[in-house]
């Protein structure tokens, strides 16, 4: 006996279609590539959505065709995620920091019909037009008059004369949910990169669960800042969520330093905001610096790598912001746990609450986690035992895009590549990524835990924890550290600064002070880079 409900296909069109019917006067507040703060509402979106659409079949796309873009988070952005999506073709958002060699790759590889991109990046364009042959149409998104007269691409479009051509009339299709809605390539496997390719239902189920309580907990009495660039994973599915719920939306633009964050948050009065640590320590520097405030900040989502507890800490302590410590993968659009406390943390005192904030959280609905050894058996969820980090729900990858490195499933399960632990709560932590981990005598050592004792030392901006062979052990730790501007502290202080806060035998060998640590496209250290770089290298004593 089949249900007697209605069947409606579950598809991004309906997003924009539902915010600007019930959250029409809803602002969306963009930082232009020019400098200038540009703000509309939902109803100005959705009409504009539907002119791209317009423009697309003007094109002649056909169903499934990938529309590339290489933007900064801004309102032209948001309308490409609507209208080439709500249309049937596949939005492919491409990471402008990037080498152009890689980007041309991905370009190739997808075989965009369309690139969209802001002037920042048309030296990349300029770079990579004449290797991309199925690209046939470039569109700069800016007025027609600042369309540059030498820009050496045939045919260059203005974005403001290709969909302002067209009517903002326009039916939105209905086709099957599970039909492609966007693809994100991620430099996280192995190889050349990996696409992701997401469908309208992964995105929607996505967006539902990203907004509930337990996750992001987003609302129309919400101002969102979304940090997270809108070529990383669609911004964590932050926009899908903020259409659905009608949240005032914030775009930074390429306004992506401390200052000019700290002054969009205060300005647009924003109450959430999303990024990586990276940008967030740029911020907290600059608040420091000038002994400032937030008056309107209540709470932030910090992922993409490790958030360090000193971080947790000065949000918390120091500025009163609640600090959503969370976790995903490309391979997951992203979102795949959230720490929010339970009803039984909140008497707890702020020792014992940190420690649960630093673990990166519970499965959201719709996620399912495991851990298992090295022989796949799946380990207890006791907080002690940690193994490899298995994954599996409607948003998570099935295979990647023209089946690049055969199956990634291990019995219906994806495996992440991290470990972890989980207690008897259901909150995970990550110990390391399972190519970073170190092996010293037989032991693991946690490359985060030694990385977080570092960032806790008031001279140390950044460290990056490597493992480094040894003849004894197999391999040791030593700290790659980068000093706070006019800050000093030597090798000496800073290993002093792990007794009592580790176990001995977890103490790294050596402190390394570098001018940087090479980071990769969405913030996060890149240790391969790392090790590239100290490769010769050699442990005191060996």
């Amino acid at each position: 006996m089949l249900g007697l409900m209605q069947s409606q296909q579950l598809l991004i069109s309906s997003l924009i279609e539902f915010a600007e019917r019930h959250h029409g006067e809803g602002e969306v507040v963009s930082r232009r590539v020019e400098g200038d703060l540009h703000r509309y509402t939902y109803k100005e979106v959705g009409a504009r959505s539907r002119q791209v659409a317009n423009a697309l079949d003007a094109m002649k796309l056909g169903f499934s065709d990938r529309v590339a873009t290489l933007a900064w988070n801004g309102y032209r952005h948001l309308e490409l995620y609507f209208g080439v999506s709500g249309s049937g073709r596949v939005l492919h958002t491409l990471n402008p920091r990037l080498h152009p060699d890689q980007i041309s790759w991905i370009a190739n590889h997808a075989e965009d019909s369309v690139l969209c991109f802001d002037m920042t990046f048309l030296p990349i364009i300029k770079a990579i037009h004449g290797r991309c042959p199925t690209i046939k149409h470039y569109v700069a998104l800016c007025d027609a008059d600042k369309l540059p007269a030498d820009s050496g691409i045939p045919g260059l479009l203005s974005y403001e004369a290709w969909i302002g051509a067209q009517s903002s009339n326009y039916q939105w299709p209905s086709f099957d949910e599970n039909s492609a809605s966007s693809m994100c390539y991620t430099s996280g496997t192995t190889g050349n990169p990996k696409a992701a390719l997401y469908s309208h239902r992964s995105t929607m189920l996505h967006a539902l669960a990203g907004a509930l309580p337990d996750a992001l907990s987003m609302s129309a009495r919400d101002c969102v800042l979304p940090v997270v660039p809108m070529f990383h994973v669609n911004a964590w599915g932050l926009p899908y969520s903020a259409a659905m719920t009608g949240a005032k939306l914030v775009f930074p633009g390429p306004g992506m330093d401390g200052k000019s964050i700290y002054e969009l948050i205060e300005g647009e009065r924003v109450s959430f905001a999303a990024g990586v640590p990276t940008v967030w320590q740029m911020m907290l520097g600059h608040m420091s610096a000038g002994k400032l405030r937030f008056s309107t900040l209540k709470r932030t989502v910090i992922g993409g790598s490790a958030c360090p507890p000193a971080m947790i800490t000065a949000f918390n302590d120091e500025y009163g912001v609640e600090v959503l410590h969370a976790w995903g993968m490309t391979e997951m659009s992203p979102l795949g746990t959230v720490c929010t406390l339970k009803n039984k943390h909140l008497e707890l005192d702020s020792s014992d609450k940190m420690k649960v904030r630093l673990k990166q959280g519970r499965g959201i609905f719709g996620v399912d986690m495991k851990i298992v050894d090295d022989q796949g058996r799946e380990l207890p969820w006791d907080g002690k035992a940690y193994g490899d980090l298995l994954v599996r729900g409607p948003w998570i990858i099935s295979d990647y895009y023209k089946g690049e490195g055969g199956s990634p499933l291990v019995d219906g399960w994806f495996p992440t590549g991290d470990v972890a632990t989980i207690d008897a709560d259901g909150y995970m932590q990550i110990t390391d990524r399972s190519k970073d981990v170190i092996k010293s005598g037989g032991e693991w050592i946690s490359s985060i835990d030694v990385e977080n004792i570092a960032m806790a030392h008031p001279a140390v901006a950044m460290a990056a924890c490597i493992g480094m062979k040894h003849p004894k052990w197999d391999e040791r730790p030593i700290i790659a550290v980068v000093k706070k501007p006019g800050a000093e502290v030597s090798r000496e202080q800073l290993i002093a600064f792990y007794e009592g806060k580790t176990a001995k035998w977890q103490i790294p060998d050596d402190v390394v002070f570098v001018e940087a640590i090479p980071l990769g496209g969405t913030g996060k250290m890149q240790k391969t880079k790392l090790r590239e770089l100290l490769k010769d290298y050699q442990l005191p004593g060996t």
